[in-house]
């Protein structure tokens, strides 16, 4: 792969776009991003603790925000690097526009997540493996349609998300590419579970040729039918998000009290190592404020790590022979495995976290009975009273292209847009009010 070509400012179905003097192309994605409706929506979308009565707590909207934040310090620092080492670049490109696409490609990072997080993604595909109804349209869908719905995968769904006419982003190529962690489909035989970029899969049937373009558009390097290596950049937004999640994570658990302060610092620490000042931090006062001292020095210290090793794989990467999360491979590895570990045990597993889950495998699959209903109706130009009452809920752009005689699969996925964009609340409110629990 060569690096003028990854760094495609062509947007879909238009000319090449040129940056202003003031804003790149690339920061007109992240403007586009930031504006959009499914970014505001994050506000209230589980990152780990749902529905937070804590005003500390973050959100996907605040930990996007945050991986944002530090994948531009990711891009800007290998960009200046790379810059440097193809002097082919420097005349068209600098060290903010790499900061620029990984920034904007992290932002965009979570617009795919359902309700309730990850128990989401799993409630929503069990409609279609366990529920009667939901099996029965195994047999009028192909057998890729059926992979993608029995795998509701939120990275593919946010790739589904900004590139739907809809919400109108046009994002540039380049933004696409390193946004796409997992370049495959879901129905992929040669799938390597070994290799990071095939653990899950980034684009369903409806948007595979858009992303095939994509691909064509960077010259990304093919591996099989409809699966291709990774944009190198997208390994700085992984390391964005898995920086973010594995310290940020453990801050809110430990403001939360279900990580011990000590056993907080000791883990940070384990990261710092001589930059971990013990007589300093105790001048701190607030145990809040120590933490989010330590947290911010972590942050720095890992975005350091990951930027070396992209760096030293460069090449690797850039003949696709690099396969591997960069914070899998930092010297901070053994000090995150623990902190993930223990994340699992106090944080992931914590009763409030494991009981507002579990609602959500009721309430999830519950819409979805009602509503995948509701759109079999509205194909059927049925006169029932209480799905013609059901479809009106639907958002009227939504309904209107049910109605325009689409496939059985295409329905399905308009009804998961709705389903899956809705915010945590609004799910649960909803569930009570069409089951009549509350008006």
């Amino acid at each position: 792969m060569n690096w003028q070509s990854l760094l495609s400012s062509q947007r879909s179905g238009s000319k090449p776009t040129s940056s202003e003097a003031s804003r790149s192309a690339f920061e007109q994605d992240y403007d586009r991003i930031i504006f959009s409706h499914p970014f505001r929506r994050l506000q209230d979308k589980t990152q780990v603790h749902p529905l937070p009565e804590h005003d500390f707590v973050h959100t996907r909207l605040t930990h996007s925000l945050e991986v944002s934040s530090v994948g531009r310090s990711l891009g800007r620092k290998a960009g200046e690097v790379i810059v440097q080492r193809h002097p082919e670049l420097k005349d068209k490109f600098s060290l903010f526009d790499f900061g620029a696409i990984v920034a904007a490609a992290s932002l965009a990072h979570d617009l795919g997540n359902p309700p309730f997080g990850h128990a989401g993604e799993d409630s929503l595909s069990d409609f279609f493996l366990e529920n009667a109804h939901g099996r029965s349209f195994q047999s009028k869908v192909t057998d890729a349609e059926w992979n993608d719905l029995v795998k509701f995968e939120g990275n593919a769904q946010g790739f589904r998300i900004i590139n739907s006419n809809q919400y109108g982003l046009k994002l540039t190529q380049a933004t696409l590419g390193a946004f796409t962690k997992y370049p495959c489909p879901a129905l992929f035989p040669g799938r390597d579970k070994a290799k990071k970029s095939q653990k899950k899969f980034g684009f369903f049937q409806s948007e595979k040729d858009i992303f095939a373009a994509t691909a064509n558009q960077l010259e990304l390097i093919p591996v099989a039918v409809d699966a291709w290596v990774r944009h190198p950049l997208t390994f700085l937004v992984e390391a964005a998000d898995d920086i973010c999640y594995s310290i940020i994570d453990l801050e809110d658990g430990c403001r939360m009290g279900l990580v011990p302060y000590r056993d907080t610092v000791e883990l940070l620490a384990n990261i710092l190592k001589d930059n971990f000042k013990p007589e300093k931090l105790d001048k701190i006062s607030g145990q809040n404020e120590r933490i989010g001292v330590l947290r911010a020095m972590t942050i720095n210290k890992l975005v350091e790590e990951c930027t070396e090793v992209f760096l030293v794989h460069e090449q690797e990467i850039m003949n696709g022979t690099f396969d591997k999360a960069l914070a899998d491979h930092c010297s901070s590895k053994d000090a995150l495995e623990k902190i993930s570990s223990i994340s699992v045990d106090k944080i992931y597993r914590a009763r409030h976290v494991v009981e507002i889950e579990a609602s959500g495998h009721e309430v999830l699959p519950g819409l979805l009975q009602e509503f995948v209903t509701a759109g079999e109706h509205i194909m059927k130009k049925s006169s029932s009273r209480k799905y013609k009452n059901l479809s009106l809920l639907l958002p009227v752009e939504m309904r209107t292209e049910i109605e325009k005689q689409v496939s059985t699969y295409e329905m399905l996925r308009i009804v998961l847009d709705f389903i899956s964009g809705l915010t945590d609340r609004h799910a649960l409110s909803l569930y009570r009010r069409i089951k009549g629990i509350a008006l």
